[in-house]
């Protein structure tokens, strides 16, 4: 166990010490790392454990926070059929990441000492390891589960006892999925679609003694909490929150959007040089006139796939800077690639960036208009931060659910596909990305996304759910009950 840091070791007597352990996707430990730096700006110390590589990868601290928070490094064990050197789901195809999960089981004695040697106030843990809840009771530590799905998804999957298999209203095949449960009491369109549910299908209720299903490990990462924090505020889905205080019987906290704090917090040599060469590009594109295109760390279109998004990105007639993914990992050996002769027909008018991008300073760009995402929440987050038009193409894990919402709110568009297989064709994309970028049928979602956000941003609203927080957890820590 190797640590990064050294916070200092005298303690104030209302200074919190926290744990932080999230899932191995990028998705979760971006999430997790802002909601430390927030704790630590209000002068509490964080220890941040992950493993290695995936330490390493992170965004920089800032200077003034770096004293606050220790990046723990906790090796992987090695599982069997987990490829060498993959360590977060980046780094993975989608079907060998039940190995990544298997290898993660494998840090339960590591960070059960962990917790042991640093004695902390609390443990906040993602939904992946339920067994640790259970693990700090016994220790005598408070836990938190903190999930980084919004309330809508949250209270879609169920209370602990359904996702657990023990409280009836079992659904056991895709078309139980497609519908909004029994325990919404209010009309809703929060439900998956046919071929979203099919894609994940086997990892939501496990089809195999290999791995715990999702819905397992979200059950009991629930039922073994002493409260529940979620990426979300009563400004934005009252109602959910409100049932999921309900259906979980569990204090629910929520702590705001957690946008990022900063555009360059990625400022290595490396990156600068990157970043000029995109910014170039950018600097001669009109004013909101970009679509930008990225599907996350997780989400590979199949080849039929990729190529009917370049022929609609080459239809749209719009300017467009895909940064593409076409490998998951050395384990991924479904390589995908352009239509014939693509890159050339688009010279000038559209960009395909194969290695990393900055997210975050492209969307920052004047000349960025629009984002054809995967509608993952933090993508969407950034999205609204930068008040760019919402173009849904969704692939995996709660991308779905988290579509359902913002088409209900009518501040993002799906781009129309077959409802059993998930297909769509070059004319569609084509057709939704005009009518977002250009469109007037478009100007309702791009009003709505500005009009929302001042509240996904507004350091006032985020600083008062960071305070309602810490404040549960300096009067509800174990240590003083």
């Amino acid at each position: 166990m190797e640590s990064q840091s050294n916070p200092p070791m005298t303690r104030d007597d209302h200074e919190l010490h926290i744990v932080m352990f999230p899932w191995l996707a990028f998705g979760h430990m971006i999430p997790f790392l802002e909601l430390s730096k927030l704790i630590a700006q209000k002068g509490h110390r964080v220890t941040f454990v992950s493993t290695p590589k995936n330490i390493d990868r992170l965004p920089k601290l800032p200077p003034n926070l770096s004293p606050l928070i220790t990046l723990v490094k906790i090796p992987l064990p090695r599982a069997e059929k987990l490829p060498e050197d993959a360590e977060a789901t980046v780094d993975l195809p989608y079907d060998k990441v039940k190995y990544l999960k298997k290898a993660y089981d494998e840090l339960q004695q590591p960070i059960t000492q962990l917790i042991q040697d640093t004695c902390p106030d609390w443990v906040v843990y993602d939904f992946a390891p339920c067994w640790l809840g259970p693990i700090a009771a016994k220790l005598g530590v408070s836990c938190a589960f903190f999930s980084i799905f919004i309330a809508a998804s949250l209270c879609f999957c169920g209370p602990p006892s359904v996702l657990l298999g023990s409280g009836g209203h079992n659904r056991t095949k895709p078309e139980d999925f497609t519908v909004p449960p029994k325990w919404v009491p209010f009309e809703s369109t929060v439900a998956f679609r046919l071929f979203e549910i099919k894609r994940v299908f086997d990892d939501v209720i496990g089809d195999d003694d290999e791995n715990l299903s999702a819905m397992y490990r979200l059950g009991g990462a629930i039922d073994g909490c002493d409260a529940v924090l979620v990426r979300s505020s009563y400004e934005f889905e009252p109602e959910w929150l409100h049932l999921l205080e309900e259906i979980y019987q569990k204090p629910i906290i929520p702590v705001g959007y957690l946008p990022p704090m900063s555009t360059n917090h990625d400022s290595d040599d490396d990156d600068d040089k990157e970043w000029k060469s995109i910014k170039e590009w950018l600097d001669k594109q009109p004013k909101r006139s970009v679509v930008y295109v990225a599907f996350g760390s997780e989400a590979k279109p199949s080849q039929a796939e990729l190529t009917e998004i370049a022929l609609g990105l080459e239809r749209s007639g719009l300017p467009f800077f895909w940064a593409l993914r076409k490998q998951r990992g050395l384990a991924d050996t479904e390589m995908v690639e352009l239509p014939n002769g693509f890159e050339e027909r688009v010279k000038g008018r559209g960009k395909v960036w194969t290695s990393w991008a900055p997210q975050l300073k492209i969307l920052s760009h004047d000349s960025v208009g629009g984002f054809l995402t995967h509608s993952g929440w933090s993508s969407v987050v950034e999205a609204i931060r930068f008040e760019k038009a919402l173009i849904l193409l969704t692939f995996l894990a709660e991308q779905g659910l988290n579509a359902r919402l913002l088409e209900e709110k009518k501040m993002a568009y799906s781009v129309p596909r077959d409802d059993r297989d998930g297909s769509f064709t070059r004319d569609s994309v084509a057709e939704s990305l005009r009518l977002m970028m250009v469109g007037d049928e478009g100007k309702v979602y791009r009003e709505n996304v500005e009009e929302v956000r001042d509240l996904f941003v507004d350091r006032d609203t985020q600083d008062k759910y960071m305070n309602n927080l810490l404040d549960y957890f300096k009067t509800h820590k174990l240590q003083d009950s």
